[in-house]
């Protein structure tokens, strides 16, 4: 029997599926996640039009999700693909695409990577109805013609339990993986806690909402999911296993 308690409870506040995932993560690291979104997602049926598509560019893993439920045909897999991260690259491969190309980074990362190798037609960046970037606008002065297509929307969700372990100074850290979830959390007045945990960000941007309101801020060392993983155990420091 070992002494060790609880692991530390880490408050998963993406949307889903992606915030089961994290959860899967964090528990192989020793942690007991509290999956409770801060947002969810909601499908949109814009017109796609991919004439004069060269190639496109996605911004997250549920941007490729709202988009292969919308695209009719096959056509639209047999195009090269940009992603901002390796989460959204993996995605676009499991719906069946092969040329896919990570910037690993965030949108700036991913304007580089188009413009080092430009496609012959524009590129159509599909993303929310709210982005937290103008990618366009980003590729725009490098000569790439490109327009984009909101597929989805983000909306606020309860997170009930995850308010409720807030106030209750029940969690170790709390995961924030977007600014839009982070402005959400800090404009929430009675999810004040007596002493503030750990929040973990995925970048500057998403912690910066939290900045007045959150005393211990931890930001990855890139934007991605490994990299906040790895922010959370240094802020933490790793759990003891429990025996």
């Amino acid at each position: 029997m070992s002494d060790a308690g609880p692991a530390p409870q880490v408050w998963v506040t993406r949307t889903r599926p992606g915030a089961d995932a994290t959860a899967e993560r964090l528990t192989d690291l020793g942690f007991r996640p509290l999956v409770s979104p801060l947002l969810t997602v909601v499908p949109l049926r814009p017109r796609l039009d991919l004439e004069t598509v060269g190639a496109l560019a996605f911004t997250s893993p549920n941007a490729v999700v709202a988009f292969a439920r919308l695209a009719e045909g096959d056509a639209w897999r047999r195009l090269p693909a940009y992603a901002v991260g390796d989460a959204t690259a993996e995605a676009i491969r499991d719906h069946g695409v092969a040329d896919v190309r990570s910037a690993s980074g965030d949108l700036d990362d991913l304007a580089a990577l188009i413009a080092a190798r430009p496609p012959s037609g524009e590129v159509l960046v599909v993303g929310p109805r709210e982005p937290s970037g103008d990618l366009p606008a980003l590729l725009r002065p490098r000569g790439v013609t490109a327009r984009a297509v909101a597929v989805h929307a983000t909306v606020a969700a309860p997170a009930d339990e995850g308010r409720r372990a807030l106030i209750d100074s029940a969690l170790a850290a709390v995961l924030i993986h977007s600014a839009k979830a982070a402005a959400i959390l800090a404009d929430t007045s009675d999810s004040t806690p007596r002493v503030w945990p750990f929040v973990v960000a995925i970048s500057e941007a998403a912690a910066r909402p939290l900045a007045d309101v959150a005393p211990r801020i931890q930001i990855a060392a890139r934007p991605d999911e490994s990299r906040l993983l790895a922010a959370l155990t240094q802020a933490l420091g790793k759990p003891r296993p429990r025996v």
